[in-house]
Parts: C-alpha cells; sequence; structure tokens
C-alpha cells in the first residue's frame, strides 16, 4: 500500500497520546514517516519501541510514562513536549480503554475511572495545547472516537457514553477556537484489530457478525487509521473543523 505523504507535516511537532502501541504505535511511526516531531504518552514502557523507531526513522521518538488519568502529570507532559520539539501544532487523543462492563454491576468508582481515562483526560489535553496553539495562529487537535456509540453498542456503557461526548465536545472546541485558526476534529475508528483487541475479545463468531456489516469484508488494522489522522493533522484540511471521520470500512453509515 503507497503511504501518503503530506510535505506540511515534515518539522511539524505533534503530541500523540498512548502511542507506544496499537493505534498510537501506527499513528507514531506514520507522523514519524512524514520528519513531524513527536512526542507521546503511555502508561507502560515504551523504550523498545523507541529504539525501532529509531533504528527506523534515524531519530527517536520523544517518550514520556504518564497515566493520563493523572491530570498534573498530563500537563506536565504537554509542557515538556512543547520544550523539547517546539509549541505542539497537532494533538492526537488517542489512548482509551473499552474495558467491558455491565451496567448492573457498575459503581462509582469504575464510572469515574473510565470517565477520567476516555474522555476527562481528552479536555484537559486540548486544554493544555490551546494557548500554545492561540499564540502560533493555529492549530490542528485530533479526538479519538469510535463507532461504537453511533452503533448503540452493549457491554460498555460508559465507553460509548465518552466517544459520544467526545463528538460533542469536540464541535463545540471547534467553534469556539475556530477564530483563532485552530481546527478539532473527531476521528471515528471501527473494530481495529489491534493486539489487546485479538487477546481480549476478538472470537471467530465476533468477528465474522462484524465483518457482515461492512461494506468492505477486510478487517481494519491499526495503519489503516494513520492515513485519515495525517490528513486531519494537515494543512490539507485546513477548512475541516467540528466533523466526525469515521474509518470502519462502511459499517456506520453517516450524513
Amino acid at each position: 500500500m503507497t503511504s501518503p505523504v503530506f510535505p506540511d507535516l515534515k518539522g511539524k511537532s505533534v503530541y500523540i497520546t498512548g502511542g507506544g502501541s496499537g493505534i498510537g504505535a501506527a499513528l507514531t511511526d506514520g507522523f514519524m514517516a512524514q520528519g513531524a516531531k513527536v512526542s507521546f504518552v503511555q502508561q507502560s514502557d515504551a523504550s523498545a519501541f523507541c529504539d525501532e523507531m529509531e533504528a527506523k526513522h534515524g531519530v527517536r521518538p520523544h517518550f514520556q510514562l504518564c497515566d493520563i488519568t493523572d491530570i498534573p502529570r498530563l500537563k506536565e507532559t504537554v509542557a515538556e513536549a512543547a520544550r523539547v520539539n517546539g509549541p505542539i501544532e497537532a494533538l492526537v487523543n488517542n489512548a482509551a480503554n473499552d474495558q467491558r462492563h455491565d451496567t448492573l454491576d457498575v459503581d462509582e468508582a469504575f464510572w469515574d475511572w473510565s470517565i477520567a481515562i476516555n474522555l476527562k483526560a481528552y479536555f484537559f489535553a486540548c486544554q493544555a495545547v490551546l494557548p500554545g496553539m492561540q499564540a502560533a495562529g493555529g492549530g490542528s487537535i485530533v479526538n479519538f472516537s469510535s463507532i461504537s456509540y453511533m452503533m448503540g453498542g452493549a457491554g460498555y456503557p460508559i465507553y460509548t457514553s465518552s466517544n459520544s461526548g467526545i463528538n460533542g465536545m469536540t464541535r463545540s472546541l471547534a467553534r469556539e477556537f475556530g477564530p483563532d485558526r485552530i481546527r478539532v476534529n473527531a476521528l471515528a475508528p471501527g473494530w481495529v484489530l489491534t493486539q489487546k483487541q485479538k487477546d481480549m475479545w476478538v472470537t471467530e463468531e465476533g468477528l465474522q457478525a462484524h465483518l457482515d456489516k461492512q461494506c468492505l469484508k477486510d478487517t481494519l488494522a491499526p495503519e489503516d487509521i494513520v492515513g485519515g489522522t495525517l490528513f486531519l493533522a494537515s494543512d490539507v484540511s485546513k477548512m475541516m473543523t467540528g466533523q466526525a471521520l469515521v474509518i470502519d470500512g462502511g459499517v456506520a453509515v453517516t450524513g
């Protein structure tokens, strides 16, 4: 598959949450291939992945350990990323946790944890980068959502609530910060077969049932989400904001 090229991403300061595994790792790789200066955070050690990226691209991504539910720490990493790579020009809120849960079993602690990682951290990451983008005269924010809320997916109602909330937050921030030439868009992947998904949720029957809903009958890989993210971060999409870009093989029909 031919990789897209976005010349304006070369040298751009990019910050990615969860950028060392799954879709996030593919995003880090994709932005580095464009020549972007990538900083990412992750809760687990990503040194081996950074070694891999340095061997591949000749430059090392800037990695910081961070539990994104720790908002003061999240803000610290944003400030450090801006110090190392320059003011952040593109934020990709990617990190999330789709842990399955039954409505009748949820307690307040689980609710608070799920909202913290899947919605609250997104807002405060946006808040942290916005002043720098205002000072720079613009920027792009890409908030990862999911088609799960569009489909009314059962088995993880707090996750789908967060996905829907991300969409609403995206639209409001796009309206509020549009005069500063800051674009805010959502990206909603379908069922992307990361290693985590394969290990925890994928069954032959469940996957086939999902493929039956797709217009395109190929499974989605993390690499399939990269092009759309690069497009939203690039000036190629400079008049696109407040939108939700769906990459799901044709399960959800929008418009």
